[in-house]
């Protein structure tokens, strides 16, 4: 098996830079009042992988990153939650992706959509209630808004740097 090193050293550049936004969300005091909901600055790292290298690559990106992150500044539960959003969010994000239908600003909010989901899904299965389904709607609107905000950033990022 042949390592393109140059690709090894970009990949953890991009998990580096995925990590640092990461650890700059948790540390910044920005809440807009509703518990679990965050920009995803690191999403913006994740979905410019998903455009500019394979898709298993920026899949390992994304799982690396949630892990390291959820050590370094979370728990296990961090951990659970995050994983459960993310790979759930990686899977629509690579299929509306791979459809050819959408455009980045889609993808992203696809991402931030289901994040939400399988974050909410893990918190009914930890918690052993589905009334916790009434918080779906929050969860919604702010994956859709904060999904087209990175969207709106990933697709600047993209056009300004992908093609180097």
């Amino acid at each position: 098996m042949r390592v393109d090193t140059k690709k090894l050293a970009m990949m953890g550049l991009f998990t580096a830079l995925a990590m640092i936004f990461g650890y700059v969300e948790a540390i910044l005091p920005i809440s807009v009042g509703i518990p679990g909901v965050k920009l995803g600055l690191a999403n913006i790292v994740v979905l410019f992988a998903l455009y500019y290298l394979k898709p298993s690559e920026a899949f390992l990106i994304n799982i690396v990153r949630i892990t390291l992150v959820s050590f370094m500044f979370g728990n296990l539960s961090v951990m659970l939650y995050s994983l459960a959003g993310g790979v759930l969010s990686f899977g629509a994000m690579f299929l509306l992706k791979k459809s050819g239908k959408f455009s980045v600003y889609g993808v992203s909010v696809a991402g931030g959509v289901f994040h939400n989901v399988g974050q909410l899904l893990v918190a009914m299965l930890v918690l052993e209630t589905m009334s916790l389904v009434y918080y779906g709607p929050v969860l919604l609107i702010s994956g859709v808004v904060t999904g087209l905000v990175i969207g709106i950033v990933s697709s600047e990022v993209i056009k300004r740097i992908g093609n180097h």
